[in-house]
């Protein structure tokens, strides 16, 4: 048998139980015989896994002099060795997406020459000429800062350029959400369709479309009234062929999108309705029924893919009269509606399958606009201390000066209140009338002592009773 070529490998057990891998990564020049390396894993899978990155890795290197290797290179090798294995098959098309379609523009510059300056070009021209929005540039950078951070494990470049770039900020664009006159239409109209049920069940539990069609009833706890959010079911593009997609049926979004959400007394009604629709559903297809275990289904049992939903929803919207909102809108309805009825955030965070609290409460930022005139009430007794806000009866005292065209009215306690009159009882009246709304719009401080009172020689005091009572 001749001898192992470059770039070649072997694997073998040894005798402590782990599994060795051997791989020649070249010539020692000084010895004329081969380089080898060896590498070590506790089973042969994690072997053949070593043996086929260092292969990979070797060949790369060699064929590529260090200092030459471009971005578009090093990205194409970061995504297809390192990452391919490791991430959500949605998180790897979105990185495909990146490097395809916004990192092109860059990818012939050599590693070793990547800027900070060089980056933030292209982010600036980005937002700025092809308007992405500051969350798809942010989304940019973690993917290239992950792929620059392991070329500087690799030796290939001594810093990452990425850590001195600076995000566009852009302006705020407010999420979508149903007013509660908006919610109520399409609920009332929810009642006329086969599918309305999981609109309603969006609106108490802030399920995303994914969440909503991987839902198995093996997931309903019909006991303590609750879902389990267990896995999506979305379609993606395949790992190979940009035109090809699947469906995909995954773990969450994130570990905190694993969770339990209990739900109502009606929703849960509502649901076991739907599993007599199902028996109905069977019995009329019959051979032709697929029971899939799937909660959301079409007449013959197959679970149903996001789109097809989404127009069922679209056409819901447009029979209640609406306007054609998202169907995440209604997930950010629900958040909206908890919050405003007094849910805690750490709770809410939790239903909602956050990562924290901080984005919880950064994204719904528009509650607390919206309500902040109404909660701002109950500082109130701290701005009303050493001040009287009663509804008892109060005598007010008014000075009256006796002028030549008449009377001249004031309060000591309003310094706003001066009137001149003709009659005094009328413009005693006036006084009264004017007293009382002050006292309704503002705090009422306590009545002059008469003894404090500066009255003039043509002047006199007389009172006036406010908070009277209707006869």
């Amino acid at each position: 048998m001749g001898r192992r070529g470059t770039n070649e490998g072997s694997i073998r057990k040894r005798s402590d139980g782990r599994y060795e891998v051997r791989i020649t990564t070249g010539i020692d020049y000084k010895t004329g015989k081969p380089k080898r390396a060896s590498f070590y894993a506790a089973n042969k899978e994690g072997a053949k896994a070593i043996l086929q990155k260092e292969i990979y890795k070797t060949k790369f290197l060699q064929t590529n002099d260090t200092g030459t290797i471009t971005l578009g290179q090093w990205l194409e090798e970061w995504l297809e060795t390192y990452m391919k294995n490791s991430l959500k098959q949605s998180t790897f098309i979105s990185y495909r997406g990146y490097i395809n379609n916004h990192f092109n523009g860059i990818a012939d510059i050599k590693l070793k020459e990547l800027t900070i300056k060089v980056i933030q070009g292209l982010y600036n021209y980005k937002y700025e000429e092809e308007k992405l929005s500051p969350k798809t540039i942010k989304n940019m950078n973690n993917c290239l800062h992950k792929a620059l951070s392991q070329a500087q494990k690799e030796g290939l470049i001594l810093n990452n350029p990425c850590d001195g770039v600076r995000i566009p900020r852009g302006e705020y664009k407010e999420i979508e959400v149903f007013t509660l006159d908006e919610q109520k239409k399409l609920i009332q109209e929810s009642y006329h369709h086969r599918y309305g049920i999981f609109i309603r069940l969006v609106f108490v539990t802030g399920l995303r479309i994914g969440e909503l069609m991987g839902l198995q009833w093996q997931d309903m706890d019909f006991v303590n009234s609750c879902i389990s959010v267990k896995r999506t079911l979305n379609r993606l593009n395949t790992y190979s062929g940009k035109n090809k997609t699947e469906i995909v049926l995954d773990t969450p979004k994130s570990k905190n999108s694993a969770r339990v959400i209990p739900i109502s007394a009606g929703a849960m009604e509502d649901l076991k309705k739907w599993k007599e629709i199902q028996l109905k559903d069977k019995a009329l297809a019959s051979s032709a029924y697929k029971d899939s275990g799937f909660v959301v289904t079409n007449e013959l049992g197959s679970y149903m893919e996001p789109k097809t939903f989404r127009d069922y929803y679209h056409r819901m919207l447009e029979k209640a009269g609406l306007r054609r909102f998202t169907f995440h809108a209604l997930r950010h309805t629900f958040a909206t509606r908890a919050m405003e009825r007094g849910m805690d955030s750490k709770t809410l965070s939790v239903i909602m399958g956050h990562y924290s609290v901080a984005f919880t409460l950064d994204t719904y930022t528009h509650v607390l606009s919206s309500h902040k005139k109404e909660e701002i009430k109950v500082m109130d007794d701290l701005y009303s201390l050493g001040m009287c806000k009663t509804t008892e009866k109060l005598m007010y005292p008014i000075i009256v000066e006796k002028k030549q065209e008449g009377y001249h009215l004031t309060s000591p306690d309003f310094d706003e209140i001066a009137i001149d009159v003709h009659d005094l009882a009328v413009g005693m009246e006036k006084i009264k009338t004017i007293l009382n709304e002050k006292c309704k719009e503002c705090f009422i401080p306590e009545p002059s002592k008469i003894e404090d009172l500066n009255v003039s020689h043509i002047g006199w005091v007389m009172f006036v009773l406010v908070f009277e009572e209707e006869p």
